[in-house]
């Protein structure tokens, strides 16, 4: 065992529960910090009896003083029912959680990496995204407070790294799915899933032409990972995810045939600077990290749908009427 501290903010989240599992097989002790907004106890379970690691109830808008070798900061809602239901806790995790956890690892000069996203690029006019765009955001509207808020850590970190000569990793992480979805976040995947498992009809909004790329979560584990691992001259930003492009009707299309589904497609409105494009260039992630995505969609939607199947089979998500 290596021995070495790993703190990972929203810990027990969906891709926090992921990165648990992947870094505790790897020999790492791990501090899971949440205070389950979001995530829950329920994603951590399988790791409490590991005396490799620790739960701490927490709220990253407030300081912590714990020794730690390297610190994961994913703590933020990232679904727009769960970022707009308090927008300006919202914005104050995004940024007091990021001077935080910043100022934690300049204390103990621990390398930190922070979990960003692709709503930094906004609606983008460019399309696919590089990392050299500077994106199309509307700084007033509903979305702004992750927006926002997200490209203010990221402002914070290079400051950091530039005045105090921190280490840090930046990752804009695009659309990912897989186990461990919350089932009433709000994201397509999970929407779709769930309602095509129960046969209830699929909302699309808009026309269903807007496009999206869908990342499977071990996928991006094994990014997160490369990229903390990566030389010191590596911060990022950095695009992670899958560049393979679909519309939001295909998604639908092909979760209702690999569910055996007799949901019926609808249509709604679409939500406020809603993003008509959105996918990575990953080219930095591969000449950088040697890293590209393994697992396509159909095959991370089968193991998708069959968590959420046994999830509604077994009662540990109630059923709409």
């Amino acid at each position: 065992m290596n021995g070495e501290q790993i703190l990972i903010s929203g810990g027990a989240g969906f891709i926090g529960t992921h990165l648990s599992r992947r870094l505790l097989a790897k020999g790492y002790d791990i501090l899971c910090v949440d205070n389950f907004f979001t995530g829950t106890k329920n994603n951590i379970i399988e790791f409490l009896d590991n005396p490799h690691f620790e739960m701490l109830r927490h709220d990253v808008t407030f300081p912590l003083y714990v020794e730690v070798d390297q610190i994961y900061n994913l703590a933020c809602p990232a679904s727009p029912i769960h970022y707009q239901h308090d927008p300006v806790q919202t914005t104050k995790t995004s940024v007091h959680g990021a001077i935080n956890m910043l100022g934690l690892a300049k204390r103990v000069r621990a390398k930190i990496l922070q979990a960003s996203t692709s709503e930094v690029y906004g609606d983008p006019s460019v399309h696919p995204q590089t990392e050299s765009y500077w994106g199309n955001v509307n700084p007033i509207g509903p979305r702004a407070c992750y927006d926002e808020g997200k490209r203010c850590a990221e402002t914070l970190f290079f400051d950091y790294h530039r005045q105090h000569g921190l280490a840090i990793k930046v990752a804009r992480l695009f659309n990912t799915y897989g186990p461990n979805m919350h089932p009433q976040d709000g994201r397509v995947v999970s929407n779709f899933i769930m309602q095509a498992l129960q046969n209830r009809p699929i909302t699309l909004f808009g026309d269903g032409e807007q496009t999206r790329s869908f990342c499977y979560v071990d996928d991006l584990i094994e990014a997160l990972i490369a990229l903390m691992e990566s030389d010191s001259s590596v911060t990022g930003p950095m695009n992670l995810g899958n560049p393979v492009e679909f519309s939001i009707r295909q998604l639908a299309e092909t979760v209702i045939r690999l569910t055996g589904s007799s949901s019926q497609i609808i249509y709604k409105s679409l939500p406020t600077d809603d993003p008509k494009q959105r996918q990575p260039n990953i080219d930095l992630a591969r000449k950088m990290l040697g890293w590209e995505p393994k697992i396509q969609l159909e095959e991370g939607l089968k193991r998708t749908i069959a968590y959420f199947d046994e999830q509604l089979q077994s009662g540990k998500i109630a059923t709409d009427s």
